[in-house]
């Protein structure tokens, strides 16, 4: 057999494979059908091919024209079923007159390559112009119908099959026209057979990242195949035929080796700019905000960046970052661009959603809609509830409500914010390897995100050592004078020679007392945030805690703000020392009865708080209905001698938040101008083999004091 007819049974054998593993790959649906009869055809062909080769039967000759004929029929199908009728969101703009023009002149053609007449030049042109003219047809019609589709995806696949197929055809028609006498080698019929993979390849493989690099590794892999057997051809003619043929091997190898790199990246340079432009402006402003961020600890610095990215991209038209609030709950805007996004996502109120991007980092909720609205027949409520759930949450995010959602998260896994993306002009507008883009941008922010915080704490520990340090130098330097004055204010209070002072000294002298009895109470305070004092610590019932200081504060207190607790009955236990739990409480209990005047509520509840990571809290808030805190002073709510009150010392908070920390806790505060405050003491469950320091109290849940 010389070199056609072995090719020809190749590419024969390697069609027909193609065509079985299409319909094997999932289940078949139409366009995989005619995708698969598409290349039976051309396998049966090229077999015919090599059997009329072979044996020179004029049967042979005929079963190829015939094949020749069929096969524009299948392209057009096939290309018209990539892109279904009212799929491209113009009207009409599905149908098209080609599938009936080619079945009208399927007969005509038929009757001609089976006439006596086939052998003529005539025949053989005209048959050579109708493939070709219904190959091209076919290609440029859904070509039309890829660009006016809504989706950008479908547009970004279309045009990928199309250049794909394009070529598969050139090939193949090259190929054709040893069947009018031009002696070509068989080139095109491999070529051939490669385009005709990738073709089948771009209707299995979803994701789009793959097709360029599947296309990639076919090209460079031809490329090589082809310079290999290049190389060989020369060595063997030039250096003597098969006796050298090891010597060639080895050449060849070391040519090959050398070429795959380079070739490789460059062929995947080019079909990444050819196919994917928009793809590469956002993987390019995802890079370039990606190596700003490494240089940035402000989390408003790096919201900034963030989004001036995406807008420089021209991939959204609406872009949004939330930050979680822990306390509240909530996911708060941090920045955003195009339409109008809400200032707040309630997280209670997106819990299907939260626990979506829990399995996947990213959410697509156009897709879940698609996914819903081509529901198969008979499928049951229970498998659609959890995406209704998601869409009816989704309701919540705005303008965002059909497009992108990436979760941030920390190493821990727990939630940070969210980075909400639409694009109003197409649909479906983020692929899946764009989406993982966004998802390498998220996992930077997430860094920032936790640095910047981290940062701040340091900060805060620094700030409060310095002003510790010198608070209690001042605080010894200031007790000695305090005391001399003290004292002396007491000898000249005491009656002398039988003479009590008058009424104006008594006065003056009571004040003097009152205020050196202020100023020392002060000073034992600094010298307590300076220094405090070590805790016996243990398993501590905080709801014990609680109950124990209400019975104080019931006892003390004659009328004023009254007391409703909510004690989760199975919170565990902590490890603290009792007594600097209760005078924490105790200070933030006396904070929210004067912020609210002596008048009104307070309410105190307990529980397991649990997050996302699994980690588990104990919570202790302390709620009032007060005018609220602005954020001036929220911001300097713990740092040390600031005050809004005429006689606070400004250690309280400061104190308490050592205190907090030492138990390996944090205070975190909630609060809305003219609502109210919340402060949440958390502290982390003891462990079982940690010794106890009082027994657990029996109690109920919930209990009012007034």
């Amino acid at each position: 057999m010389d070199l056609r007819t072995r090719t020809s049974l190749f590419c024969g054998a390697l069609a027909l494979a193609i065509a079985i593993s299409v319909l094997l790959r999932g289940k078949p649906q139409r366009a995989r059908w005619l995708f698969a009869a598409f290349s039976a055809d051309i396998g049966l062909w090229y077999l015919a091919q090599w059997l009329y080769l072979l044996q020179l039967s004029p049967i042979w000759a005929h079963f190829t024209a015939v094949l020749v004929v069929a096969l524009p029929q299948f392209a057009v199908h096939l290309f018209e079923a990539l892109v279904p009728r009212g799929a491209t969101g113009k009207r009409g703009a599905g149908t098209s007159p080609l599938p009936r023009v080619a079945g009208l002149l399927f007969f005509p053609m038929l009757v001609l390559v089976l006439s006596p007449e086939h052998t003529a030049g005539w025949v053989r042109g005209a048959v050579i112009l109708y493939v070709f003219g219904l190959f091209a047809a076919a290609l440029w019609s859904l070509w039309r119908r890829g660009e006016t589709s809504g989706s950008r995806s479908t547009q970004k696949r279309v045009r990928f099959v199309v250049a794909c197929g394009a070529l598969a055809t050139a090939f193949s028609l090259a190929d054709f026209l040893w069947f009018v006498g031009v002696p070509l080698p068989p080139v095109g019929a491999v070529l051939s057979i490669v385009f005709v993979f990738v073709l089948a390849e771009s209707l299995i493989r979803e994701r789009l990242v793959d097709l360029y690099e599947m296309a990639a590794l076919a090209l460079v892999s031809t490329a090589l195949a082809f310079s290999l057997g290049g190389i060989f051809y020369v060595f063997v003619q030039v250096l003597g035929q098969f006796q050298t043929m090891y010597l060639n091997a080895v050449l060849g190898g070391i040519v090959m080796l050398m070429l795959i790199d380079p070739l490789r990246d460059k062929i995947t340079v080019y079909l990444h700019r050819a196919f994917f432009l928009e793809r590469v402006d956002l993987e390019r402003a995802v890079e370039r905000a990606r190596q700003e961020l490494t240089h940035v600890l402000q989390v408003e610095r790096m919201a900034q960046v963030v989004i001036n990215a995406l807008l420089d991209s021209h991939r959204a038209t609406a872009a949004a970052l939330y930050l979680y609030q822990p306390l509240a709950v909530d996911f708060e805007l941090c920045s955003s661009f195009g339409d109008k996004p809400p200032r707040r996502i309630p997280g209670a109120s997106i819990p299907a959603l939260s626990e979506r991007l829990q399995r996947s980092s990213s959410l697509g909720l156009e897709e879940v809609e698609r996914r819903l609205r081509e529901r198969p027949r008979g499928a049951g409520a229970e498998a659609l509830a959890p995406d209704e759930q998601v869409l009816r949450e989704a309701e919540l995010l705005g303008p965002y409500r059909r497009g992108v959602v990436v979760a941030l998260r920390a190493r821990g896994g727990e939630l940070l914010g969210l980075l909400l993306l639409a694009d109003s002009r197409v649909s479906d507008a983020f692929s899946a390897d764009e989406r993982g883009l966004l998802e390498r941008l998220a996992r930077q922010i997430s860094v920032v995100v936790e640095n910047s915080r981290s940062y701040l704490q340091m900060q805060a520990q620094a700030r409060l050592a310095a002003l510790g340090q010198m608070a209690a130098g001042l605080a010894h330097e200031v007790k000695n004078p305090l005391s001399a004055i003290k004292g002396a204010a007491q000898l000249l209070g005491e009656p002398t020679t039988g003479r009590a002072p008058d009424d104006a000294s008594s006065e003056f002298l009571g004040i003097i007392l009152e205020e050196v009895e202020r100023l020392d109470r002060v000073v034992r305070s600094v010298l307590d945030y300076a220094r405090p004092k070590q805790g016996a610590f243990g398993l501590v019932d905080v709801n014990s805690v609680i109950d124990q200081l209400l019975r104080l504060l019931s006892s003390e207190r004659e009328g004023g703000c009254s007391y409703s607790t909510e004690l989760e009955t199975d919170v565990p236990r902590v490890r603290a020392d009792a007594e600097q739990l209760r005078q924490v409480l105790l200070n933030l209990i006396r904070n929210a009865a004067e912020a609210m005047g002596g008048r009104g509520t307070i309410t105190i509840t307990t529980r397991t708080r649990r997050s996302e990571a699994a980690d588990r809290s104990v919570e202790i808030a302390i709620t009032d209905h007060g005018p609220g805190i602005t954020p001036e002073v929220r911001e300097n709510l713990f740092v040390p001698f600031f005050t809004t009150r005429a006689q606070g010392t400004g250690l309280g908070l400061a104190i308490s938040e050592r205190i907090v920390q030492e138990m390996g806790g944090r205070i975190e505060v909630l609060t809305t101008v003219g609502s109210g405050s919340t402060f949440s003491v958390q502290l982390p469950p003891a462990t079982e083999s940690s010794p106890v320091a009082a027994p657990r109290a029996a109690r109920d849940g919930t209990s009012t004091l007034t």
